[in-house]
C-alpha cells in the first residue's frame, strides 16, 4: 500500500507537467483554431536555453527564469504567430497543421547544431538542497511540490482569464468567426498573439520543470509532449478541467507501469510507448467535435497525361542508369537512397494528394517494409518482395481504423501515436512466436538486409540496387498515375473534397478508406526495403517519427498531387542533402534545418513546387529541335565521363549548367512578342501556346462585356 501510494504521488508531479504542457496546447488551439505540433519542441528550446543561461553560463536561477520566461518565450510566441502562422491563417487545417510540422523538425534540428547531442547534459532540480518533504509513508521532493503548486496557479490563472477578462472572451471569439470578432471592436490579431504568447510560456514551464528528470536530447523532450497530446484529447481541445483529468490519467499510468510492469525482454518499451498508445485508444473511444477550417475550398487534382508520364518514367531509369555508371560503390551507397525515398515520397500522393488523409507515420511503414524484407528476402526471392508490399499493406490498413472516423489534426495526431508506438515499443521486441509463426523485426539492434536475385543472378552490387531501385521507382510512378486517372483515384478525390457527399451518392467510406491506407503504406513498405537494400544494413531508429518529418514535409513542398513528387523528393532528401553535407559541420547542420524552412515556406506556394517546375520545363519539352540538342549535348558528357575524359563532378556541373541554360533560353524564344499577338482568342492554346496569364485576360474580358 505504501508503494502504491509513493508511485501515485511521482505520477501527480509527473501530471502536473503534463497538465501545464496540454493546457497551452488547449489554449492555442480554443483561440487560434492551430494545434500547435511544435508545442513540445517550443519547450524542449526553453529547457535548453535555461540549461546554457544557468549551467553553462552561471547566471542566477531567477534572472534566468525571467529572461526565458518574461523575454524569450513570449518573444517566440509572437514570432511564431506574425511570420509563421498568420501567413497561412485563411488556408485550410492540413497547411497549418504542416507549418507546426515544419518548426517542430526546424527546432529539433536547431537544438542540435547548436548544443552537440553526443555531450551529455543535465539540470538540477529546484530546491535540491532541501529536505523532502513527508507525506504520510510517502515523500516528495520539493521540486514536485513546486511542480503541483504550478500546474495548480496554472488552472486558476486561465480560468480566470478565458471567463472572466475582456481579452479572454476576445480570444474564445475570434476562432469562430474573426471578421464578426473585428466588427465589434475588438483585435481578432491582438487575441492570436495573447494566445501564443501564454501558449509557449506555458510550454517553456513544462520544459524547464521536467528537464531535470530526463536527459537534455532534443528529440526526447519534444516528444514528451505525445504525453501532453493524449491529455489535451482527453479535454476534446477545448475543456481544461478534462485536460487536467487526462494527464492525471497519463501520469499516473506512467508511473504505476514503471513499479508494478512485470521484468522480461518484452515489457520495458511498452512503458515508453504507453502514452502513445492512450492516445491512440483515446482517439478511438472519444467522441470528436467537428474540427475547423474542413470547409476550405480543396485544390484541384491535375490529371497526368499518358505520353508525359510514361517519358517521365523513362527519364527515371535513365537518371538510375547514368547515375550507377559514373558513381563509385561509396557514393552508390550515398546516392542510392534517391530511388528509395523516392517510392517512399510518392506513397503520401494517393494517401494526402488524392484522398486527403493527413499521417505521419510513412516512414514507420517503410520502417516494416525493411523489416520484413531482411527476414523473408535473405534468400534473395523476388516473392519476398511482394509479400513486403502485402504484409507493409496489411499494418497500413490497421492505421486506417483511426481515419475511419478521424481528420485533420485528430488523424495526424493518429498516425503519429501509431508511428511512436512502433518506435518505442514494437521495433524493440525480440523475437516471438505468433500463432506457430516466429516474428522478428529488428531484435532491439541492427538487422543485415540483402539484394534480390532475378533469373538466379544476385543483385548485390550497389550500381545493380540503384538501377534496380530506379526501375520501381519508374513503376509506382506509373501506378499512381494510373490511379488518378481511373475510377478509384476519382472517387478518393470526392472523398476528399467532401466525405459526407462521398457517402451520400452511394460510397463506401471504410472499403475506400481502408484501400488507399493499405495502398499507400505497401508503396511506403516497398520504400523500405528498396532502401535497406542499397545501405546493406538498417536499424530501427533509422525509421522514427522524427526521422520521418523531413521526408514528410519535402514531399509536402514537391506537392502532394504531382505524381513527380517522388523524383523530387527522392533528389531532394537522398541527393542534394549529401552533397552539401560533403561541405563539413557546419554544411550538415544546415541540411538539417533544410526540410523545416521548406515547409515554413508553404504558404508562399500551396501547390508545392514540382507543378512550378513542370510549368518551366515545358517551353523547352515544345521546342524540339533545342531539346534533341541538349539531349544529344548530355549523351557527349556521358561518354566523355565513362571515358575518364571528365571527373564526374564536372560532368555533373556541366550537365545542369545545359539543362538549366536550355531551359532558360526556351522561356525566353516564347516570351519574345511575334505574330501570336493577332491570333483571334478563340484559337488561343491551339494556334498558339496558352499562357497563365490568359486565363485572367478571358475572366476580365467576360466580366467587362
Amino acid at each position: 500500500m505504501e508503494q502504491l501510494f509513493t508511485f501515485g504521488l511521482v505520477g501527480l508531479s509527473t501530471a502536473a507537467i503534463y497538465a501545464i504542457i496540454g493546457s497551452g496546447l488547449v489554449l492555442t488551439y480554443t483561440t487560434t483554431g492551430v494545434f500547435n505540433f511544435a508545442h513540445g519542441a517550443a519547450g524542449m528550446m526553453a529547457a535548453f536555453v535555461y540549461w546554457q543561461l544557468t549551467e553553462g553560463w552561471g547566471l542566477p536561477v531567477p534572472i534566468a527564469l525571467v529572461l526565458v520566461l518574461v523575454v524569450l518565450a513570449p518573444g517566440f510566441g509572437l514570432l511564431v504567430e506574425r511570420v509563421v502562422l498568420r501567413p497561412v491563417q485563411g488556408l485550410g487545417e492540413a497547411e497549418r497543421l504542416v507549418m507546426t510540422v515544419a518548426l517542430l523538425s526546424g527546432l529539433i534540428a536547431i537544438a542540435r547544431w547548436i548544443w552537440d547531442p553526443n555531450e551529455a547534459r543535465s539540470l538540477p532540480t529546484f530546491f535540491a538542497d532541501r529536505a523532502a518533504i513527508d507525506i504520510g509513508p510517502a515523500t516528495i521532493t520539493w521540486h514536485q511540490a513546486l511542480t503541483m503548486i504550478v500546474a495548480v496557479a496554472v488552472a486558476i490563472g486561465l480560468r480566470v482569464l478565458l471567463y472572466g477578462t475582456r481579452i479572454g472572451a476576445e480570444m474564445r471569439a475570434s476562432v469562430d468567426d474573426r471578421a464578426l470578432v473585428g466588427l465589434t471592436g475588438a483585435n481578432p490579431v491582438r487575441s492570436n498573439q495573447v494566445a501564443w504568447i501564454l501558449g509557449t510560456q506555458l510550454a517553456a514551464i513544462g520544459g524547464i520543470l521536467i528537464a531535470p528528470s530526463v536527459s537534455l536530447d532534443a528529440s526526447q523532450l519534444s516528444l514528451l509532449i505525445v504525453s501532453a497530446y493524449t491529455a489535451a484529447i482527453f479535454g476534446r481541445l477545448r475543456s481544461l478541467p478534462l485536460t487536467f483529468l487526462g494527464a492525471v490519467v497519463v501520469g499516473c499510468l506512467e508511473s504505476y507501469l514503471t513499479g508494478y510492469l512485470p521484468s522480461n525482454d518484452y515489457l520495458p518499451g511498452l512503458r515508453l510507448a504507453a502514452p502513445a498508445l492512450l492516445l491512440f485508444l483515446a482517439l478511438l473511444v472519444f467522441p470528436h467535435r467537428r474540427l475547423r477550417g474542413r470547409d476550405t475550398k480543396a485544390r484541384p487534382v491535375a490529371v497526368p497525361s499518358v505520353r508525359g508520364t510514361l517519358v517521365f518514367a523513362g527519364a527515371i531509369v535513365v537518371f538510375g542508369v547514368v547515375l550507377a555508371s559514373v558513381l563509385g560503390e561509396g557514393d552508390l551507397i550515398t546516392y542510392g537512397q534517391i530511388f528509395s525515398f523516392g517510392v517512399i515520397a510518392l506513397s503520401y500522393v494517393p494517401l494526402a494528394g488524392y484522398a486527403g488523409q493527413i499521417s505521419l507515420c510513412q516512414l514507420s511503414m517503410a520502417g516494416i517494409g525493411a523489416a520484413v524484407w531482411a527476414h523473408m528476402g535473405s534468400g534473395g526471392g523476388i516473392w519476398a518482395l511482394a509479400a513486403t508490399v502485402v504484409i507493409s499493406g496489411a499494418a497500413g490498413a490497421l492505421v486506417a481504423l483511426p481515419a475511419l472516423r478521424l481528420s485533420g489534426v485528430y488523424l495526424a495526431l493518429g498516425t503519429a501515436a501509431f508511428a511512436v508506438i512502433l518506435d518505442r515499443w514494437i521495433f524493440t521486441l525480440p523475437a516471438f512466436d505468433l500463432f506457430g509463426a516466429k516474428i522478428s523485426l529488428y531484435d532491439g539492434g541492427t538487422v543485415d538486409v540483402s539484394g534480390p536475385s532475378l533469373f538466379g543472378w544476385r543483385l548485390d552490387d550497389g550500381s545493380e540496387l540503384m538501377v534496380f531501385s530506379a526501375v520501381w521507382l519508374a513503376i509506382t510512378t506509373l501506378a499512381v498515375a494510373w490511379l488518378r486517372r481511373g475510377r478509384f483515384g476519382r472517387q478518393l478525390i470526392a472523398l476528399r473534397d467532401s466525405e459526407a457527399a462521398y457517402a451520400t451518392l452511394g460510397g463506401n467510406l471504410l472499403r475506400s478508406k481502408v484501400a488507399v491506407f493499405a495502398l499507400s503504406a505497401g508503396i511506403a513498405g516497398l520504400g523500405g526495403a528498396l532502401y535497406g537494400m542499397q545501405q546493406r544494413s538498417v536499424t530501427a531508429e533509422q525509421f522514427g517519427l522524427v526521422a520521418g518529418l523531413p521526408l514528410f514535409l519535402i514531399a509536402v513542398v514537391g506537392g502532394l498531387t504531382a505524381v513527380g513528387n517522388g523524383l523530387f523528393s527522392g533528389v531532394a532528401l537522398g541527393g542534394s542533402f549529401p552533397v552539401i553535407s560533403a561541405a563539413g559541420t557546419f554544411a550538415q547542420n544546415i541540411t538539417s534545418v533544410l526540410p523545416g524552412l521548406a515547409g515554413l515556406g508553404l504558404a508562399r506556394n500551396p501547390d508545392g513546387a514540382v507543378p512550378e517546375m513542370r510549368a518551366g520545363a515545358e517551353p523547352l519539352g515544345r521546342n524540339k529541335p533545342l531539346l534533341g540538342g541538349l539531349i544529344a549535348a548530355l549523351v557527349v558528357l556521358w561518354v566523355l565521363q565513362l571515358g575518364d575524359v571528365l571527373d564526374g563532378w564536372v560532368t555533373f556541373t556541366l550537365a545542369l549548367v545545359l539543362i538549366v541554360a536550355a531551359q532558360t533560353y526556351a522561356q525566353v524564344l516564347e516570351a519574345k512578342p511575334t505574330e501570336e499577338a493577332d491570333v483571334p482568342v478563340e484559337w488561343w492554346g491551339v494556334r498558339r501556346a496558352w499562357r497563365r496569364e490568359d486565363e485572367e485576360v478571358l475572366a476580365r474580358g467576360i466580366a467587362g462585356g
